[in-house]
Protein backbone atom coordinates (compact mmCIF):
# COMPACT_ATOMS: atom_id res chain seq x y z
CA UNK A 1 0.00 0.00 0.00
CA UNK A 2 1.19 3.18 -0.64
CA UNK A 3 2.33 5.90 2.01
CA UNK A 4 0.43 8.09 2.66
CA UNK A 5 2.69 11.01 4.32
CA UNK A 6 4.12 11.85 0.66
CA UNK A 7 2.43 12.59 -2.53
CA UNK A 8 4.89 14.46 -4.57
CA UNK A 9 4.20 13.51 -7.81
CA UNK A 10 1.29 11.24 -6.97
CA UNK A 11 -2.10 11.85 -8.10
CA UNK A 12 -0.78 12.57 -12.07
CA UNK A 13 -0.56 9.83 -14.24
CA UNK A 14 2.75 8.50 -15.38
CA UNK A 15 1.65 7.08 -18.90
CA UNK A 16 1.78 9.61 -21.67
CA UNK A 17 -2.24 8.02 -22.29
CA UNK A 18 -3.65 9.27 -18.90
CA UNK A 19 -4.69 12.60 -18.12
CA UNK A 20 -3.17 14.64 -14.87
CA UNK A 21 -5.09 15.67 -12.10
CA UNK A 22 -3.52 17.84 -9.46
CA UNK A 23 -4.11 17.31 -5.79
CA UNK A 24 -6.54 19.66 -3.97
CA UNK A 25 -4.60 21.86 -1.77
CA UNK A 26 -7.18 22.54 1.49
CA UNK A 27 -5.29 24.96 4.13
CA UNK A 28 -1.80 23.74 3.01
CA UNK A 29 -2.67 20.58 3.21
CA UNK A 30 -3.07 17.55 0.83
CA UNK A 31 -6.79 16.01 1.06
CA UNK A 32 -6.93 12.12 2.00
CA UNK A 33 -6.42 10.15 -1.24
CA UNK A 34 -4.59 6.71 -2.24
CA UNK A 35 -4.60 6.75 -6.29
CA UNK A 36 -2.40 3.06 -6.14
CA UNK A 37 -5.21 1.74 -3.93
CA UNK A 38 -7.95 2.99 -6.38
CA UNK A 39 -6.03 1.45 -9.45
CA UNK A 40 -5.87 -1.89 -7.85
CA UNK A 41 -9.57 -2.20 -7.12
CA UNK A 42 -10.24 -1.23 -10.18
CA UNK A 43 -8.36 -3.72 -11.71
CA UNK A 44 -9.22 -6.36 -9.28
CA UNK A 45 -13.12 -5.46 -10.44
CA UNK A 46 -12.19 -6.42 -13.46
CA UNK A 47 -10.20 -9.30 -12.86
CA UNK A 48 -12.93 -11.16 -10.93
CA UNK A 49 -16.19 -11.67 -11.92
CA UNK A 50 -18.05 -11.67 -8.28
CA UNK A 51 -15.56 -9.05 -6.87
CA UNK A 52 -18.58 -5.87 -7.54
CA UNK A 53 -20.77 -7.74 -5.30
CA UNK A 54 -18.56 -7.36 -2.49
CA UNK A 55 -18.12 -3.96 -3.20
CA UNK A 56 -21.46 -2.32 -4.43
CA UNK A 57 -22.42 -1.03 -1.13
CA UNK A 58 -19.56 0.31 -0.06
CA UNK A 59 -18.06 2.25 -3.20
CA UNK A 60 -19.87 4.76 -5.42
CA UNK A 61 -17.99 6.94 -8.54
CA UNK A 62 -17.47 9.81 -6.20
CA UNK A 63 -15.48 7.56 -3.50
CA UNK A 64 -12.37 7.64 -6.21
CA UNK A 65 -10.26 10.68 -5.94
CA UNK A 66 -8.93 10.19 -9.32
CA UNK A 67 -11.85 11.89 -12.07
CA UNK A 68 -10.56 9.23 -14.61
CA UNK A 69 -11.15 6.31 -11.65
CA UNK A 70 -14.86 8.25 -11.28
CA UNK A 71 -15.58 7.41 -14.42
CA UNK A 72 -14.31 4.07 -15.02
CA UNK A 73 -15.95 3.04 -11.72
CA UNK A 74 -19.01 4.37 -13.04
CA UNK A 75 -19.32 2.37 -16.09
CA UNK A 76 -18.40 -0.78 -13.87
CA UNK A 77 -21.45 -0.09 -11.67
CA UNK A 78 -23.45 0.60 -14.64
CA UNK A 79 -22.73 -3.27 -15.84
CA UNK A 80 -23.32 -4.74 -12.49
CA UNK A 81 -27.09 -2.45 -12.46
CA UNK A 82 -27.62 -4.16 -16.13
CA UNK A 83 -26.24 -7.73 -14.81
CA UNK A 84 -23.80 -8.18 -17.84
CA UNK A 85 -20.15 -9.95 -17.37
CA UNK A 86 -17.72 -7.03 -16.01
CA UNK A 87 -14.21 -7.37 -17.37
CA UNK A 88 -11.45 -5.40 -19.11
CA UNK A 89 -13.39 -5.35 -22.53
CA UNK A 90 -16.95 -4.80 -21.31
CA UNK A 91 -16.05 -1.93 -19.38
CA UNK A 92 -13.80 0.10 -22.51
CA UNK A 93 -17.12 -0.86 -24.28
CA UNK A 94 -19.09 0.71 -21.59
CA UNK A 95 -16.88 3.68 -21.83
CA UNK A 96 -17.32 4.02 -25.01
CA UNK A 97 -20.83 4.28 -24.89
CA UNK A 98 -20.89 6.57 -22.39
CA UNK A 99 -18.35 8.84 -24.24
CA UNK A 100 -15.76 8.79 -21.66
CA UNK A 101 -13.04 6.59 -23.04
CA UNK A 102 -10.96 8.83 -24.17
CA UNK A 103 -10.85 11.60 -20.81
CA UNK A 104 -9.57 8.24 -18.97
CA UNK A 105 -6.60 7.67 -21.09
CA UNK A 106 -8.23 5.66 -23.78
CA UNK A 107 -8.07 1.64 -23.75
CA UNK A 108 -4.88 1.41 -22.78
CA UNK A 109 -5.16 2.66 -19.32
CA UNK A 110 -7.45 -0.14 -18.74
CA UNK A 111 -5.56 -2.74 -19.59
CA UNK A 112 -2.92 -1.42 -17.80
CA UNK A 113 -4.92 -0.98 -14.27
CA UNK A 114 -5.41 -4.84 -15.26
CA UNK A 115 -2.05 -6.00 -14.96
CA UNK A 116 -0.84 -4.75 -12.19
CA UNK A 117 -2.90 -6.63 -9.98
CA UNK A 118 -2.35 -9.98 -9.45
CA UNK A 119 -5.94 -11.28 -7.72
CA UNK A 120 -9.09 -9.88 -6.53
CA UNK A 121 -8.37 -11.47 -2.87
CA UNK A 122 -7.99 -8.44 -0.75
CA UNK A 123 -10.92 -6.10 -2.78
CA UNK A 124 -13.04 -5.54 -0.23
CA UNK A 125 -10.38 -4.66 2.63
CA UNK A 126 -8.94 -1.86 -0.28
CA UNK A 127 -12.57 -0.81 -0.97
CA UNK A 128 -13.02 -0.13 2.73
CA UNK A 129 -9.79 1.94 2.54
CA UNK A 130 -10.87 4.07 -0.04
CA UNK A 131 -14.05 4.13 1.58
CA UNK A 132 -12.94 5.82 4.77
CA UNK A 133 -10.64 7.86 2.70
CA UNK A 134 -13.94 9.44 0.94
CA UNK A 135 -15.54 10.33 4.45
CA UNK A 136 -12.35 12.31 5.22
CA UNK A 137 -12.70 14.14 2.71
CA UNK A 138 -16.46 15.32 2.57
CA UNK A 139 -15.84 15.51 6.29
CA UNK A 140 -13.24 18.55 5.49
CA UNK A 141 -15.34 19.88 2.67
CA UNK A 142 -18.15 20.22 5.00
CA UNK A 143 -16.01 21.86 7.78
CA UNK A 144 -14.54 24.41 5.07
CA UNK A 145 -17.88 25.12 4.24
CA UNK A 146 -19.53 25.75 7.33
CA UNK A 147 -16.90 28.10 8.29
CA UNK A 148 -17.06 30.17 5.62
CA UNK A 149 -20.80 30.45 6.48
CA UNK A 150 -19.54 31.09 10.25
CA UNK A 151 -18.03 33.99 9.37
CA UNK A 152 -20.57 35.19 7.10
CA UNK A 153 -22.30 37.76 9.80
CA UNK A 154 -25.47 37.36 7.97
CA UNK A 155 -25.86 33.87 8.16
CA UNK A 156 -28.40 32.63 11.26
CA UNK A 157 -25.95 30.48 13.56
CA UNK A 158 -29.29 28.03 14.68
CA UNK A 159 -29.48 27.20 10.85
CA UNK A 160 -26.21 26.42 10.83
CA UNK A 161 -25.72 24.40 13.62
CA UNK A 162 -28.96 22.56 12.20
CA UNK A 163 -27.80 22.14 9.03
CA UNK A 164 -24.35 20.66 10.17
CA UNK A 165 -25.83 18.08 12.55
CA UNK A 166 -28.15 17.11 9.56
CA UNK A 167 -25.06 16.80 7.20
CA UNK A 168 -22.96 15.12 9.91
CA UNK A 169 -25.78 12.52 10.34
CA UNK A 170 -26.23 12.08 6.74
CA UNK A 171 -22.46 10.84 6.35
CA UNK A 172 -22.52 8.62 8.98
CA UNK A 173 -25.67 6.67 7.92
CA UNK A 174 -24.42 6.80 4.40
CA UNK A 175 -21.40 4.97 5.51
CA UNK A 176 -22.86 2.76 8.30
CA UNK A 177 -23.95 -0.63 6.21
CA UNK A 178 -25.45 -3.49 8.77
CA UNK A 179 -24.08 -6.84 8.54
CA UNK A 180 -26.59 -9.53 8.05
CA UNK A 181 -27.52 -11.26 11.80
CA UNK A 182 -27.65 -14.95 12.16
CA UNK A 183 -31.02 -15.78 13.40
CA UNK A 184 -29.94 -16.88 16.95
CA UNK A 185 -29.41 -13.85 18.65
CA UNK A 186 -32.90 -12.40 17.00
CA UNK A 187 -34.83 -15.02 18.11
CA UNK A 188 -33.55 -14.53 21.59
CA UNK A 189 -34.33 -11.18 21.45
CA UNK A 190 -37.90 -11.89 20.54
CA UNK A 191 -38.27 -14.03 23.26
CA UNK A 192 -37.59 -11.67 25.51
CA UNK A 193 -39.78 -9.34 24.78
CA UNK A 194 -42.70 -11.37 24.79
CA UNK A 195 -41.65 -12.48 28.24
CA UNK A 196 -41.14 -9.03 29.29
CA UNK A 197 -45.05 -8.18 27.57
CA UNK A 198 -46.50 -11.66 29.88
CA UNK A 199 -45.23 -9.53 32.72
CA UNK A 200 -46.61 -6.67 32.28
CA UNK A 201 -50.22 -6.15 33.97
CA UNK A 202 -51.43 -4.29 30.53
CA UNK A 203 -50.70 -7.25 28.63
CA UNK A 204 -49.33 -4.41 26.05
CA UNK A 205 -46.52 -5.33 24.10
CA UNK A 206 -46.26 -1.22 22.88
CA UNK A 207 -47.14 1.85 24.52
CA UNK A 208 -50.77 2.48 26.18
CA UNK A 209 -52.78 4.69 24.68
CA UNK A 210 -55.80 4.84 27.62
CA UNK A 211 -58.43 3.56 24.57
CA UNK A 212 -58.78 -0.03 25.92
CA UNK A 213 -60.31 -1.44 23.12
CA UNK A 214 -58.25 -0.30 20.55
CA UNK A 215 -55.18 -1.40 22.62
CA UNK A 216 -56.64 -4.76 22.75
CA UNK A 217 -56.34 -4.78 18.88
CA UNK A 218 -53.08 -3.11 18.68
CA UNK A 219 -51.49 -4.45 21.71
CA UNK A 220 -50.12 -0.96 22.01
CA UNK A 221 -48.26 1.23 19.69
CA UNK A 222 -45.62 -0.83 18.95
CA UNK A 223 -41.83 0.65 18.39
CA UNK A 224 -40.94 1.27 14.77
CA UNK A 225 -44.22 1.84 13.47
CA UNK A 226 -45.42 4.42 11.30
CA UNK A 227 -49.60 4.98 11.96
CA UNK A 228 -51.37 7.19 9.67
CA UNK A 229 -54.55 8.50 10.84
CA UNK A 230 -56.70 10.12 8.05
CA UNK A 231 -60.12 11.55 8.36
CA UNK A 232 -61.81 14.21 6.68
CA UNK A 233 -61.88 18.00 8.14
CA UNK A 234 -64.48 18.15 11.35
CA UNK A 235 -63.73 14.83 11.68
CA UNK A 236 -61.65 15.34 14.73
CA UNK A 237 -58.22 13.87 13.95
CA UNK A 238 -56.68 16.73 16.21
CA UNK A 239 -59.05 15.75 19.06
CA UNK A 240 -58.50 12.30 18.91
CA UNK A 241 -54.18 12.66 18.98
CA UNK A 242 -54.72 15.34 21.96
CA UNK A 243 -56.85 12.80 24.14
CA UNK A 244 -54.82 10.24 22.86
CA UNK A 245 -51.26 12.20 24.42
CA UNK A 246 -53.22 13.15 27.40
CA UNK A 247 -53.64 9.72 28.57
CA UNK A 248 -50.10 8.76 27.82
CA UNK A 249 -48.86 11.71 29.72
CA UNK A 250 -50.34 12.82 32.18
CA UNK A 251 -52.07 8.68 32.72
CA UNK A 252 -48.93 6.43 31.88
CA UNK A 253 -45.99 9.28 32.25
CA UNK A 254 -45.13 8.23 28.56
CA UNK A 255 -42.39 10.99 27.51
CA UNK A 256 -44.38 12.70 23.94
CA UNK A 257 -43.44 14.72 21.36
CA UNK A 258 -45.88 16.34 19.61
CA UNK A 259 -45.00 18.35 16.22
CA UNK A 260 -48.21 20.69 15.32
CA UNK A 261 -47.42 21.94 11.77
CA UNK A 262 -50.94 23.69 11.55
CA UNK A 263 -52.33 25.09 15.16
CA UNK A 264 -50.01 27.66 17.44
CA UNK A 265 -48.66 25.58 20.69
CA UNK A 266 -50.89 28.16 22.57
CA UNK A 267 -54.15 26.93 20.37
CA UNK A 268 -52.62 23.63 20.92
CA UNK A 269 -52.39 23.34 24.82
CA UNK A 270 -55.70 25.50 25.02
CA UNK A 271 -57.33 22.99 22.97
CA UNK A 272 -55.94 20.23 25.97
CA UNK A 273 -57.17 22.59 28.83
CA UNK A 274 -60.67 22.65 27.14
CA UNK A 275 -60.45 18.48 27.23
CA UNK A 276 -59.06 17.87 30.95
CA UNK A 277 -61.16 21.06 32.22
CA UNK A 278 -64.36 20.09 30.09
CA UNK A 279 -65.09 23.31 29.38
CA UNK A 280 -67.16 24.87 26.41
CA UNK A 281 -64.05 25.88 23.51
CA UNK A 282 -66.11 28.90 23.33
CA UNK A 283 -65.62 29.69 26.52
CA UNK A 284 -61.68 28.94 26.74
CA UNK A 285 -61.28 31.42 23.68
CA UNK A 286 -63.53 34.34 25.26
CA UNK A 287 -62.31 33.86 29.03
CA UNK A 288 -65.99 34.45 29.81
CA UNK A 289 -65.74 32.00 32.88
CA UNK A 290 -68.37 31.96 35.90
CA UNK A 291 -66.16 31.15 39.32
CA UNK A 292 -66.98 27.85 39.65
CA UNK A 293 -65.44 27.32 35.85
CA UNK A 294 -62.43 29.19 37.23
CA UNK A 295 -61.92 27.03 39.63
CA UNK A 296 -62.78 24.37 37.64
CA UNK A 297 -59.64 25.47 35.23
CA UNK A 298 -57.25 26.17 37.81
CA UNK A 299 -57.88 22.58 39.74
CA UNK A 300 -57.76 20.70 36.37
CA UNK A 301 -55.19 22.55 34.88
CA UNK A 302 -52.52 21.27 37.27
CA UNK A 303 -52.63 17.70 35.97
CA UNK A 304 -51.06 18.53 32.77
CA UNK A 305 -47.93 20.77 34.61
CA UNK A 306 -44.95 18.72 34.94
CA UNK A 307 -45.92 16.02 32.60
CA UNK A 308 -43.54 14.47 29.55
CA UNK A 309 -45.25 16.44 26.48
CA UNK A 310 -43.12 18.39 24.50
CA UNK A 311 -44.70 21.03 21.79
CA UNK A 312 -43.07 22.08 18.47
CA UNK A 313 -45.56 24.44 16.31
CA UNK A 314 -42.77 24.85 13.72
CA UNK A 315 -44.41 25.60 10.83
CA UNK A 316 -44.04 24.40 7.18
CA UNK A 317 -41.50 21.95 8.83
CA UNK A 318 -39.29 19.90 6.92
CA UNK A 319 -38.04 16.80 7.12
CA UNK A 320 -34.57 17.18 7.81
CA UNK A 321 -35.54 19.59 10.28
CA UNK A 322 -38.02 17.03 11.96
CA UNK A 323 -35.03 14.40 11.82
CA UNK A 324 -32.80 16.85 13.65
CA UNK A 325 -35.67 17.64 16.32
CA UNK A 326 -36.60 14.28 16.76
CA UNK A 327 -32.98 12.86 17.33
CA UNK A 328 -32.46 14.93 19.87
CA UNK A 329 -35.70 14.73 21.72
CA UNK A 330 -35.14 11.04 21.81
CA UNK A 331 -31.52 11.42 23.18
CA UNK A 332 -32.28 13.90 25.43
CA UNK A 333 -35.80 14.11 26.88
CA UNK A 334 -36.13 10.09 26.47
CA UNK A 335 -39.37 10.65 24.10
CA UNK A 336 -41.02 7.52 23.06
CA UNK A 337 -43.25 8.47 20.65
CA UNK A 338 -44.06 11.19 18.40
CA UNK A 339 -47.17 12.61 16.81
CA UNK A 340 -47.24 15.22 13.77
CA UNK A 341 -50.25 16.65 12.70
CA UNK A 342 -50.39 16.95 10.01
CA UNK A 343 -48.57 15.14 7.20
CA UNK A 344 -49.09 17.05 4.27
CA UNK A 345 -48.25 20.34 5.88
CA UNK A 346 -44.66 19.36 5.93
CA UNK A 347 -42.20 19.88 3.18
CA UNK A 348 -38.89 18.21 1.34
CA UNK A 349 -36.76 21.35 1.31
CA UNK A 350 -33.22 21.24 -0.66
CA UNK A 351 -34.93 18.13 -2.83
CA UNK A 352 -36.59 18.83 -6.29
CA UNK A 353 -39.51 17.01 -7.44
CA UNK A 354 -41.57 16.60 -9.88
CA UNK A 355 -45.02 16.84 -8.17
CA UNK A 356 -46.61 17.06 -4.84
CA UNK A 357 -47.33 13.43 -4.93
CA UNK A 358 -43.50 12.63 -5.22
CA UNK A 359 -42.82 15.29 -2.70
CA UNK A 360 -45.54 13.32 0.01
CA UNK A 361 -44.03 9.96 -1.03
CA UNK A 362 -40.74 11.12 -0.15
CA UNK A 363 -42.10 12.62 3.01
CA UNK A 364 -44.19 9.21 4.17
CA UNK A 365 -40.94 6.98 3.21
CA UNK A 366 -38.74 9.19 5.36
CA UNK A 367 -41.35 8.93 8.26
CA UNK A 368 -40.90 5.20 8.18
CA UNK A 369 -37.05 5.28 7.90
CA UNK A 370 -36.77 7.76 10.78
CA UNK A 371 -39.25 5.52 13.24
CA UNK A 372 -37.52 2.38 12.66
CA UNK A 373 -33.77 4.36 13.40
CA UNK A 374 -35.41 5.78 16.48
CA UNK A 375 -37.08 2.47 17.32
CA UNK A 376 -40.02 4.64 18.61
CA UNK A 377 -43.62 4.72 16.29
CA UNK A 378 -44.35 7.69 14.69
CA UNK A 379 -48.54 8.89 14.62
CA UNK A 380 -48.66 11.53 11.27
CA UNK A 381 -52.32 12.71 10.81
CA UNK A 382 -53.19 13.01 7.42
CA UNK A 383 -55.81 14.48 5.25
CA UNK A 384 -58.67 12.48 2.99
CA UNK A 385 -59.41 13.89 -0.49
CA UNK A 386 -63.28 14.77 -1.39
CA UNK A 387 -63.99 11.76 -3.00
CA UNK A 388 -66.07 11.19 0.41
CA UNK A 389 -68.30 13.71 0.04
CA UNK A 390 -69.12 12.56 -3.55
CA UNK A 391 -70.32 9.47 -2.26
CA UNK A 392 -74.36 8.82 -0.60
CA UNK A 393 -74.59 9.36 3.08
CA UNK A 394 -74.82 6.09 3.78
CA UNK A 395 -71.64 5.16 1.95
CA UNK A 396 -69.35 8.41 3.81
CA UNK A 397 -66.80 5.50 5.34
CA UNK A 398 -63.27 6.09 4.31
CA UNK A 399 -61.08 3.84 2.62
CA UNK A 400 -57.86 3.77 1.70
CA UNK A 401 -58.43 5.39 -1.94
CA UNK A 402 -59.23 8.15 -0.07
CA UNK A 403 -55.84 8.57 1.17
CA UNK A 404 -55.13 12.26 -0.38
CA UNK A 405 -51.94 13.10 -2.89
CA UNK A 406 -49.83 9.95 -2.51
CA UNK A 407 -50.58 6.16 -2.68
CA UNK A 408 -47.17 5.66 -1.27
CA UNK A 409 -48.75 7.12 2.73
CA UNK A 410 -50.64 3.42 2.54
CA UNK A 411 -47.57 1.17 1.27
CA UNK A 412 -44.88 2.82 3.77
CA UNK A 413 -47.20 3.07 6.44
CA UNK A 414 -47.81 -0.30 9.35
CA UNK A 415 -50.84 0.80 10.12
CA UNK A 416 -53.38 3.47 8.37
CA UNK A 417 -56.30 3.95 10.45
CA UNK A 418 -59.34 6.48 9.99
CA UNK A 419 -61.87 7.99 11.95
CA UNK A 420 -65.29 8.44 11.18
CA UNK A 421 -68.60 10.35 13.02
CA UNK A 422 -71.63 9.25 11.43
CA UNK A 423 -73.33 11.89 13.05
CA UNK A 424 -71.35 14.64 10.73
CA UNK A 425 -73.75 13.72 7.95
CA UNK A 426 -76.78 11.78 9.44
CA UNK A 427 -77.66 15.07 10.84
CA UNK A 428 -81.07 12.95 12.02
CA UNK A 429 -78.79 11.42 14.75
CA UNK A 430 -80.33 8.34 13.89
CA UNK A 431 -78.66 5.69 12.01
CA UNK A 432 -80.60 3.80 9.14
CA UNK A 433 -82.29 1.24 11.75
CA UNK A 434 -83.21 3.74 14.32
CA UNK A 435 -79.95 3.40 16.80
CA UNK A 436 -78.86 6.58 18.61
CA UNK A 437 -75.50 7.62 16.49
CA UNK A 438 -75.26 11.17 18.44
CA UNK A 439 -71.67 11.40 19.91
CA UNK A 440 -70.61 7.99 18.65
CA UNK A 441 -67.28 7.70 16.71
CA UNK A 442 -65.52 4.99 14.91
CA UNK A 443 -61.80 4.17 14.59
CA UNK A 444 -61.39 2.12 11.67
CA UNK A 445 -58.22 0.12 11.30
CA UNK A 446 -57.78 -0.50 7.71
CA UNK A 447 -54.05 -1.82 7.21
CA UNK A 448 -52.57 -3.65 10.14
CA UNK A 449 -48.98 -5.10 8.78
CA UNK A 450 -48.74 -7.19 12.20
CA UNK A 451 -51.98 -7.30 13.54
CA UNK A 452 -55.79 -7.44 13.12
CA UNK A 453 -57.98 -4.57 11.19
CA UNK A 454 -61.03 -3.46 12.57
CA UNK A 455 -62.77 -0.87 14.03
CA UNK A 456 -63.35 0.60 17.73
CA UNK A 457 -66.25 2.29 19.00
CA UNK A 458 -65.35 5.79 20.90
CA UNK A 459 -67.60 8.48 22.11
CA UNK A 460 -66.41 12.08 20.91
CA UNK A 461 -67.58 14.94 23.12
CA UNK A 462 -67.05 18.47 20.23
CA UNK A 463 -67.71 20.84 23.07
CA UNK A 464 -64.73 20.02 24.74
CA UNK A 465 -62.62 18.82 21.64
CA UNK A 466 -62.73 14.94 23.26
CA UNK A 467 -62.90 11.02 22.83
CA UNK A 468 -63.67 8.73 24.98
CA UNK A 469 -63.86 5.20 25.40
CA UNK A 470 -67.42 4.19 24.33
CA UNK A 471 -70.06 3.09 27.30
CA UNK A 472 -73.15 2.23 26.06
CA UNK A 473 -74.77 2.89 29.10
CA UNK A 474 -73.92 6.71 28.92
CA UNK A 475 -76.61 8.78 29.63
CA UNK A 476 -77.58 11.87 27.54
CA UNK A 477 -76.07 11.32 23.77
CA UNK A 478 -73.23 13.00 22.24
CA UNK A 479 -72.74 16.39 24.02
CA UNK A 480 -76.00 15.63 26.64
CA UNK A 481 -75.69 15.26 30.01
CA UNK A 482 -72.72 15.18 32.42
CA UNK A 483 -74.15 12.42 34.60
CA UNK A 484 -72.84 8.87 34.06
CA UNK A 485 -74.04 5.05 35.66
CA UNK A 486 -71.31 3.47 36.77
CA UNK A 487 -69.98 1.08 34.52
CA UNK A 488 -67.01 -0.93 34.27
CA UNK A 489 -65.38 1.90 32.38
CA UNK A 490 -65.15 4.50 35.20
CA UNK A 491 -65.13 2.44 38.29
CA UNK A 492 -61.66 1.61 38.31
CA UNK A 493 -61.45 -1.85 36.81
CA UNK A 494 -59.65 -1.50 33.38
CA UNK A 495 -56.38 0.34 33.19
CA UNK A 496 -55.70 3.85 31.97
CA UNK A 497 -58.28 5.23 34.56
CA UNK A 498 -58.51 9.43 34.32
CA UNK A 499 -56.85 11.39 37.52
CA UNK A 500 -58.56 14.67 36.40
CA UNK A 501 -61.76 14.13 38.41
CA UNK A 502 -64.92 13.06 36.52
CA UNK A 503 -68.26 14.08 35.57
CA UNK A 504 -69.44 13.60 39.17
CA UNK A 505 -67.35 16.64 40.19
CA UNK A 506 -68.60 18.94 37.65
CA UNK A 507 -72.25 17.27 38.50
CA UNK A 508 -71.74 18.41 41.91
CA UNK A 509 -70.46 22.18 40.76
CA UNK A 510 -73.47 22.95 39.40
CA UNK A 511 -76.10 21.81 41.99
CA UNK A 512 -73.71 24.10 44.59
CA UNK A 513 -73.05 26.83 42.44
CA UNK A 514 -69.18 26.96 43.62
CA UNK A 515 -66.34 24.47 43.76
CA UNK A 516 -66.62 21.10 44.77
CA UNK A 517 -65.84 20.90 48.51
CA UNK A 518 -62.94 18.56 48.13
CA UNK A 519 -61.50 20.85 45.45
CA UNK A 520 -58.76 21.95 48.06
CA UNK A 521 -57.54 18.44 48.93
CA UNK A 522 -54.55 17.33 47.92
CA UNK A 523 -56.30 14.24 46.26
CA UNK A 524 -58.82 16.11 44.57
CA UNK A 525 -57.47 15.19 40.88
CA UNK A 526 -57.13 12.10 41.47
CA UNK A 527 -60.56 11.24 43.07
CA UNK A 528 -63.74 10.86 41.50
CA UNK A 529 -64.96 8.76 38.97
CA UNK A 530 -62.08 7.24 36.78
CA UNK A 531 -62.98 7.43 33.11
CA UNK A 532 -60.15 7.15 30.43
CA UNK A 533 -60.46 8.94 27.40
Amino acid sequence: MADNSNYQGRGRFNDRNRPTHTPADVAGRLVPRDTEVESAVLGALMLEKDAFTQVCDLLRPESFYEPAHQKIYEAIQNLGAAQKPIDMLTVIDRLKVNGTLEDVGGAPYVVQLTSNVASAAHVEYHSRILAQKYLARELISFASEIENHAFDESNDVDDLLQEAETKIFDLSQRNVKKEVTQIDPVIDEALKQIEMASNRASGLSGLATGFTELDKITAGWQNSDLVIIAARPAMGKTAFVLSMAKNMAVNYNTPLAFFSLEMSEIQLVNRLLQNVAEIDGAKIKTGDFTPMEWSQMLSRSTALRGVPLYIDDTPSLSILELRTKARRLVREKGVKIIIIDYLQLMNASGMKFGSREQEVSMISRSLKHLAKELNIPIIALSQLNRSVESRTNDNKRPQLSDLRESGAIEQDADMVCFIHRPEYYLKSGEDAAGNDIRGKAEFIIAKHRSGAVGDVEMRFRGKYARFENWAPDYEGGGEGAFARRPSKFNDGELPGGDPLGGANDVAKMQTTGGAPANAGNENFLKGGEEYPF
